[in-house]
C-alpha cells in the first residue's frame, strides 16, 4: 500500500472497529499481562501502527488530534491495550528525531515501522567506544522499568547518562531486542494488559547512529510537510496521549452506569428501581459534568499546543498549560469512576465486569509521575506567581 493510500484511511472507523476487538479480548489480554494476539493481529492489519510515521516514509503523518481521538476511543474498551497501541505509535515519532540511518533500519523495511518500547527514565550509562569495525558509538548499561509492549517489540529505546568533564548529559539509544534481556516483572492490579516488563542492557555495543542527544529529542522540532506532528514538544504530546486513555474509560463508566441504573433493583427493598431514585440522578448528572469537563481539559491542551507550537511559539506557560490539562483530566476521570462504581452495587466487582477493570487501571494509570497532582499543581502554580523553575524541574 502507497504512503497516500495511508493517508485516506478513516480514522475513526478504523479506531471503532479496533475498539470492538479490543472489547472482545479485554479479559484476555489481563490474564496474558499483555495485547491479545486478535488485537495485534487486528492493529497490525488496519495499519494502525503507521499513524505517526511520515508520509514520506509510506506512513501517514497523522497529526496529535487523530491521535489522541483514536486512543480515547480504544480506551473505551480497554485502556490498558489503549495505552499500549498508542504508544507503539507514538514511539515512531520520537524515531524521526534521530538520525536517518536508524530511521532507514527501523522503518525501511517492508514493514514500514517499528514496534518498540521507550522508557524515558535516564537509568543507565553510556560511555564512549568503538565498534568491531572501529566504528564510532557508545556501551550502554543499565536497568530500565516501564517497557510498555516490549513482548512485542523488535527494537528499544533507553536513556542513559553520557559523563562529560563538567556534567552527565542524557542520551536516547536505540538498540535490537536481541540485545536486550527482558525481566518478568509486570504483575499489577490494573494496567496489566500493557505488559510493561523491565529491560536490562549489560555493556551492549550502539552505534553513533541510533543515538541522539535527549535535548535534541525532547525539544520541539521544526515543520514538516510529511508530519502533522513534526513541530511539537515531546514530553507535552506524551503526557495527552497519557491521560487519554482514563479519559476514554470514563466516558465508557458512564454509559455502563447508565444502563446499569435502568435495569438495577435495589437490594432489600420491595421492587424499588434504581432509575426512580432522584439520588442516582444526581450522580449521573454529575458523572455526565465531570467527564465533559475532562474530555474538554484534553481536547482544548491539544487545540493550546497545536496553535503555539504551530505559530513557533516554544512558550513554557504553554507547555505547563498542557501538562496541568494532562492531569486534570485524569483526575476527573479517577473521580468519574469512583463515582460511578459507588453507585452501581456491589455486582460490578465480579471479575468480568467491565466497570471494575475499567476502575483498576485507571487507578493504576494515574500513579505515572507526569499526573502527580501535588507535583504539577506546584509548578503550575510557581509559574503563575513568576517564580523561577528549579533545576530539577522538567516540564
Amino acid at each position: 500500500m502507497t504512503g497516500d493510500a495511508h493517508v485516506v484511511v478513516d480514522v475513526g472507523e478504523r479506531a471503532r472497529a479496533l475498539a470492538a476487538v479490543l472489547d472482545e479480548h479485554a479479559i484476555e489480554a489481563e490474564e496474558l499481562r499483555e495485547l491479545a494476539p486478535a488485537v495485534l493481529e487486528a492493529a497490525t492489519a488496519a495499519d494502525l501502527f503507521r499513524m505517526a510515521v511520515p508520509r514520506d516514509r509510506g506512513g501517514e503523518g497523522r497529526g496529535l488530534h487523530e491521535l489522541v481521538d483514536t486512543t480515547r476511543t480504544l480506551a473505551t474498551a480497554c485502556p490498558a491495550s489503549a495505552w499500549t497501541l498508542s504508544f507503539l505509535v507514538l514511539h515512531n515519532w520520537l524515531l524521526t528525531r534521530f538520525p536517518e540511518p536508524l530511521q532507514d533500519e527501523v522503518s525501511g523495511g517492508p514493514r514500514g515501522y517499528g514496534l518498540l518500547p521507550a522508557p524515558l527514565a535516564p537509568t543507565g550509562s553510556l560511555r564512549r567506544a568503538a565498534g568491531p569495525d572501529g566504528e564510532p558509538g557508545w556501551t550502554v548499561r543499565g536497568r530500565w522499568e516501564w517497557a510498555t509492549g516490549v513482548r512485542h517489540a523488535d527494537w528499544v529505546m533507553v536513556t542513559g547518562l553520557e559523563e562529560r568533564d563538567d556534567a552527565f548529559v542524557a542520551r536516547f539509544a536505540v538498540l535490537p531486542m536481541s540485545d536486550v534481556v527482558v525481566e518478568d516483572v509486570w504483575h499489577m492490579s490494573g494496567m496489566r494488559a500493557t505488559g510493561s516488563d523491565t529491560v536490562v542492557v549489560d555493556g551492549a555495543f550502539v552505534p553513533e547512529h541510533r543515538t541522539v542527544l535527549a535535548d535534541d529529542l525532547l525539544a520541539p522540532g521544526g515543520p514538516d510537510p510529511e508530519h502533522d506532528m513534526a513541530h511539537l514538544p515531546v514530553m507535552a504530546v506524551l503526557a495527552l496521549v497519557a491521560a487519554t486513555p482514563a479519559v476514554g474509560a470514563a466516558e465508557r463508566a458512564v454509559e455502563l452506569y447508565r444502563s446499569r441504573v435502568q435495569e438495577r433493583v435495589l437490594a432489600y427493598s420491595f421492587g424499588d428501581r434504581a432509575v426512580d431514585q432522584p439520588a442516582a440522578h444526581v450522580r449521573l448528572g454529575t458523572a455526565l459534568a465531570d467527564v465533559r469537563a475532562a474530555r474538554a481539559a484534553l481536547d482544548g491542551a491539544v487545540d493550546r499546543l497545536e496553535a503555539a507550537f504551530g505559530a513557533d511559539d516554544d512558550g513554557i506557560a504553554v507547555r505547563m498549560a498542557v501538562r496541568l490539562a494532562a492531569a486534570d483530566a485524569v483526575r476527573r476521570s479517577v473521580a468519574v469512576l469512583g463515582d460511578v462504581c459507588a453507585g452501581a452495587g456491589a455486582s460490578v466487582y465480579r471479575s468480568d465486569s467491565p466497570l471494575q477493570r475499567l476502575q483498576r487501571d485507571v487507578e493504576v494509570l494515574k500513579g505515572h509521575v507526569i499526573f502527580d497532582w501535588d507535583r504539577t499543581a506546584e509548578l503550575a502554580g510557581r509559574l503563575e506567581l513568576g517564580l523561577p523553575l528549579r533545576p530539577a524541574d522538567r516540564i
